[in-house]
């Protein structure tokens, strides 16, 4: 068996609140391998985005490992945690964080841009994952000019364009009508069947939840499988 993309190993995570030691996550374990598509379920206050956070390194458990690409998050300084972000992770949340002054092509390369690519190749590849979400005709429309389910679109581009392994969702339709969080969902099970992009998705929707294949909940601070209807 490969390594897996993302691996949890007993992760603990608490919180110091009105002094007193608050728990979110209690030994929890969690693997997810290539092309994998998983949903995480649970109540408001469960802890599934700071599950999230945790396991796209943009917080750190207060006990326990987390690994990406079979490196141990802990044992990497904040420079090397952002460099795996960037070239290992992708992320899309609720409200899509785009940038309003720049147009949806300039949203996108904001990655690659950061990694220092060459401009050339940023462009090319911008227009490319744009055109891959159903967007070539709106590269140069800013957020403003664009629909709820485009800008949705224009985020998910971004999260793709630096060819993650993995993209980690927060609620990715849980801010739009249900036709266009279906178009949605469509293009996320497009994406990981034609670019073999594994995905986690955390959600309240549990229609959207059992389309993945995978289904956990999280519940007094641990992961459990759930049975899916056949």
């Amino acid at each position: 068996m490969s390594d897996p993309i993302l691996l949890a190993d007993s992760v603990t995570k608490s919180y110091k609140e009105a002094g007193q030691e608050l728990t979110v996550l209690r030994d929890l374990n969690f693997r997810l391998d290539a092309g994998e598509r998983m949903a995480i379920v649970g109540t408001s206050g469960s802890g599934k985005s700071t599950l999230l956070n945790i396991l796209g390194g943009l917080d750190l458990p207060t006990s326990g490992t987390v690994s990406v690409g079979g490196k141990d998050l802990h044992e990497q300084s904040e420079k090397v945690r952002a460099r795996i972000r960037n070239e290992q992770l992708g992320f899309v949340y609720q409200f899509h964080h785009l940038l309003p002054e720049f147009s949806a092509l300039e949203n996108v390369a904001m990655p690659l841009l950061l990694r220092g690519d060459k401009i050339a190749d940023i462009k090319q590849r911008a227009e490319e994952i744009l055109g891959c979400v159903g967007l070539a005709k709106r590269l140069t429309h800013k957020p403003a000019q664009l629909s709820g389910g485009e800008r949705q679109r224009v985020a998910i581009a971004r999260a793709l364009i630096g060819k993650p392994a993995c993209v980690l969702m927060d609620e990715p339709t849980g801010n739009l009508d249900r036709q266009t969080a279906e178009d949605v969902q469509q293009l996320i099970e497009k994406l990981n069947e034609e670019l073999g992009i594994a995905f986690v998705i955390v959600t309240h929707d549990f229609a959207l939840a059992q389309r993945t294949g995978r289904v956990v909940e999280l519940r007094d601070g641990g992961l459990h499988e759930l049975e899916l209807a056949v």
